[in-house]
């Protein structure tokens, strides 16, 4: 009897394949990833681009209408999905900027939060709420709802424009700052304009919706959203503080402790019922508001490295779902609702143009930390619509189709709309996305056209060396030292 060979014959190498669309997933993304951050540098600094725009368009040509690789819904991943990324994804930027923002920086500078907080965000949410009317035809408390999700400015997006690059130290600081902290905040504030215009389509009696809009929507969403995050941050810089002057922290546990107090505090918000936004970012305001965590973590570098992977990662998926067949190809939701592709560029104009920048520019006066025309310009267009718009759409989407904050992952979208309600829950997704995908490449793309139009303004003998590559203040802003911004805004106005 002869012995078995000690090596069985390997199967065929196309045997040993296997494409299967989470491991090309894997393959691709990671791909993008590791390219972008071997010329990370170059990009941001000579190119003036930022992840986000570039990430958009490998997903879009990655995608389903290009070479149909990356095609999600294909496998079965739908709104559910969607959903709960954004969440997670703005949820934890949120948490970010409140432990980033210099110690006490409501204390001192809420006025002029409260400017774009109040009279600029209403002013924007009043504006895009006509235009969809008008545009599109979406009845009016429908026009409320989608208007309410292109409202508020975008922090991931935010974040990606004014960080780490050599184009954000030409940017005063106290706009920086303002800017980031609206951000954080007004995804949150976003929740009032949101459930009004959902009360008005899904309420009976006016009565009963006023009573739930104010004890929901205002009383447990918002304030007490925002008081629960401090709280919540407060204690958990006790424990923090308390365990590292017993030496129980470690270094790797000191760094991850960031991210996992984001995630905790986007899970209660999520479990309450509450605003899970507001409660992150109050959750990183209470937890670093006199700056010490900041300054012990500022070397490490954390929040770039979840930039790069979370939120880069999700632009890419984004580029795959974006609904071009509604957009391009026209899509009926209904006899006096349709989406075609002249009345979306025209909507995306008007909205780039009118959404922030005259509410903005009228409110200068009055907002301490905006000292120059060109500043409040600058505040006005970068304002820019991401990922928290896409979680508002779903959200509101999901409120309309079951009356829970669970949307159905594949909805049907069937063209024959019977009322005010289907029509919205049709109509909100294609408009939401075709916002976000211009903001994104307009937003995106600015920081370039900035860069070169303030190299070739100057007289030759004035320019750097390299195509945009000056480092003093940008064209019409003011100010010296990022420490005497902080400390004095009332430097005279033009």
């Amino acid at each position: 009897m002869t012995n078995p060979p000690l090596f069985t014959k390997a199967p065929s190498i196309p045997g040993q394949f296997e494409a299967t669309p989470a491991h090309l997933t894997y393959l691709l993304v990671s791909l993008f990833l590791i390219l972008y951050a071997l010329f990370s540098k170059f990009i941001r600094d000579r190119l003036h681009l930022s992840e986000p725009p570039l990430a958009v368009l490998f997903g879009i040509i990655f995608g389903p209408y290009v070479l149909d690789v990356l095609t999600p819904q294909k496998w079965g991943i739908g709104d559910n999905v969607v959903q709960e990324a954004t969440r997670l994804i703005v949820g934890i930027q949120c948490f970010a900027i409140g432990v980033e923002l210099p110690a006490y920086y409501f204390r001192k500078h809420w006025r002029s939060v409260l400017m774009l907080l109040g009279p600029v965000m209403a002013g924007g949410w009043l504006v895009c709420a006509v235009l969809v009317h008008l545009i599109f035809h979406v009845p009016w408390p429908g026009s409320f709802v989608i208007a309410a999700c292109l409202t508020p400015t975008d922090p991931v997006l935010s974040a990606a424009v004014l960080s780490n690059s050599k184009f954000s130290n030409r940017v005063p600081s106290r706009i920086k700052h303002l800017l980031s902290a609206e951000s954080a905040c007004n995804d949150g504030v976003s929740f009032p304009f949101l459930y009004l215009g959902l009360s008005i389509l899904t309420t009976q009696s006016a009565a009963s919706g006023a009573q739930k809009y104010f004890l929901i929507t205002i009383l447990w969403q918002c304030l007490l959203g925002i008081v629960i995050g401090l709280i919540f941050g407060a204690i958990s810089y006790r424990c923090f503080r308390y365990s590292e002057a017993q030496s129980y922290i470690g270094h790797p546990s000191f760094l991850v402790f960031y991210l996992l107090l984001a995630i905790l505090s986007v899970a209660i918000g999520s479990i309450l019922g509450s605003d899970d936004f507001l409660i992150a970012f109050g959750a990183g305001v209470g937890f670093a508001q006199n700056g010490y965590y900041g300054s012990r973590t500022a070397q490490a570098h954390l929040p770039n490295a979840i930039d790069l992977l979370l939120n880069s990662s999700m632009f890419v998926y984004f580029g795959t779902i974006i609904p071009w067949s509604d957009l391009a190809g026209g899509s009926r939701i209904s006899y006096a609702v349709a989406i075609s592709p002249g009345p979306v560029i025209g909507f995306l104009i008007l909205v780039l143009l009118l959404r922030r920048i005259p509410f903005v520019l009228l409110t200068r006066p009055i907002t301490p930390h905006i000292h120059t025309f060109a500043e409040a310009l600058f505040c006005g267009h970068f304002g820019p619509m991401g990922l928290g718009a896409l979680f508002l759409a779903i959200e509101a989407r999901a409120q309309l189709e079951t009356g829970t904050s669970a949307p159905i992952p594949f909805p049907p979208h069937n063209g024959h709309a019977r009322d005010a309600r289907e029509e919205t829950a049709q109509a909100i997704w294609p408009i939401v996305c075709a916002v976000v995908f211009a903001s994104t490449m307009v937003h995106g793309f600015s920081v370039a056209g900035l860069s070169v139009g303030s190299h070739f303004r100057r007289k030759p003998e004035e320019r750097a060396p390299l195509l945009g590559g000056e480092e003093d203040r940008l064209e019409g802003m003011v100010g010296t030292s990022d420490e005497e911004e902080e400390e004095d805004v009332s430097i005279t106005r033009e």
